[in-house]
């Protein structure tokens, strides 16, 4: 394991032969900010459906209101990411964003509306979606050349997604559903406490004018195959995201056990962080990103034929470590190689609005409708085809950056093991 280093802003490692000194990386104050922000959804996603189902709504206007926070990171992202990248000043945008998110939340306290709520969720979202792309811009620039070390900080989101679930599930066991929205609010103002406490990485200035256009980036092959196979492999959740828990208390769980099964996926997620950086450079990639389509369209199927099963039930929420774990750290990581410094922020950017954005906003209208048309089966088959869809995709179109001689990084293992 490595050493956590810290900064107080000032503080400097040892020096650099013929250069100035190093500057601490600031782990917890990065930590922190994944812990909260990643608590705000542990409070979110498996509640969240069951209490716009006490207030009488139906599920396609569930999947609808889902719908409308993601479809948000289709165009918020980008926004800031431009801002981003122009100005340099990521983490002014995270903090202001953070505190807009805040304000507009409060919306929830006022009125419980189908349409207030859509235009309250909305404006929410359109802010709170600009703070996690540039954030993850910002760390990796604090990583610098240990960008693998990446999941070793993201693992704390894991972790407060864990805490946030158990404790909320517990409180709405033993409370009424309606303190939901007070208990996001204060976690929503965590964040934006968190971001305060970090500051800009050296090498956050303003971009230099641009020797590749955004355009001609996308337009490569292999980017388009990874942003479509996102695209895709996000879409394929929405049942999962709208609709897991719903299923689990109408078969008889208790919200506390429903927070266990959403926590036992994030904690087999947490324990594959911690190994990431070992098996990016060993297993390469482009397989990496294979295993975690083919054990999505496992869990699907897993789901759509025993979700009355609860220790298969328990077996597919272990597949996280591969349908998210893997999935994730691998596109964090490819998207930071093909897009390069003048569009590091739109191109985390873009890959959120391609998958937690465009993905997520399809997948969780579709499940609305298809849930309501169709039954849970035939949804969880249509998740595990589109899968299926986004495996062959990469097989065919996506390429290693590391797979040419001499192209595969050199990861300093003192420190790490």
């Amino acid at each position: 394991m490595p050493v956590p280093q810290e900064s107080g802003g000032a503080e400097p490692a040892a020096p650099r032969a013929g250069g100035p000194p190093a500057p601490r990386l600031p782990y917890w104050r990065l930590s922190s900010f994944y812990f909260f922000f990643f608590a705000v959804l542990g409070a979110l996603l498996p509640y969240w459906s069951l209490y716009l189902k006490s207030l009488g709504f139906r599920p396609l206007q569930v999947g609808a209101l889902f719908a409308v926070m993601m479809a948000t990171k289709i165009v918020a992202p980008n926004v800031w990411g431009w801002l981003g990248d122009r100005s340099g000043r990521r983490m002014a945008i995270v903090r202001w964003a953070s505190l807009a998110a805040a304000a507009a939340f409060s919306g929830t306290l006022f009125g419980t509306g189908f349409w207030w709520l859509v235009a309250v969720v909305g404006v929410f979202s359109f802010f709170w979606n600009a703070t996690l792309p540039q954030f993850e811009a910002v760390t990796l620039n604090h990583l610098g050349k240990d960008a693998f070390s990446y999941s070793r900080i993201r693992l704390w989101g894991s972790v407060g997604f864990i805490a946030s679930v158990y404790a909320v599930g517990l409180l709405l066991d033993l409370a009424e559903l309606a303190f939901l929205p007070w208990v996001v609010l204060l976690l929503v103002g965590a964040i934006a406490a968190a971001s305060l406490m970090v500051h800009e990485p050296c090498a956050a200035t303003p971009a230099a004018p641009e020797s590749a256009s955004l355009i001609s980036v996308i337009k490569r092959p292999t980017v388009f195959a990874l942003l479509a196979a996102c695209f895709l492999m996000q879409a394929s959740h929405g049942p999962y995201y709208v609709f897991f828990t719903i299923q689990m208390e109408a078969v008889g769980h208790s919200r506390q056990l429903i927070g266990g099964l959403w926590s036992l996926g994030v904690i087999a997620e947490v324990v594959l962080f911690l190994y990431m950086h070992r098996l990016m450079p060993h297993f390469g990639l482009r397989s990496l990103f294979l295993a975690s389509f083919a054990a999505t369209a496992l869990r699907w199927l897993l789901l759509a034929f025993f979700a009355a099963n609860l220790w298969v039930v328990l077996a597919s929420q272990l597949l996280h470590a591969a349908t998210f774990g893997i999935y994730h750290a691998v596109a964090i990581q490819l998207v930071h190689r093909y897009f390069v410094a003048p569009h590091q922020g739109r191109g985390q950017a873009l890959y959120s609005s391609m998958s937690f954005g465009a993905g997520g906003a399809t997948g969780s209208f579709l499940s609305g409708y298809a849930w309501e048309a169709y039954g849970p089966q035939a949804t969880w088959l249509g998740a595990a085809f589109l899968s299926v869809t986004a495996a062959l995709l990469v097989w065919r179109r996506l390429d290693d950056p590391f797979s040419a001689p001499g192209t595969k990084p050199a990861f300093p293992e003192a420190g790490h093991s």
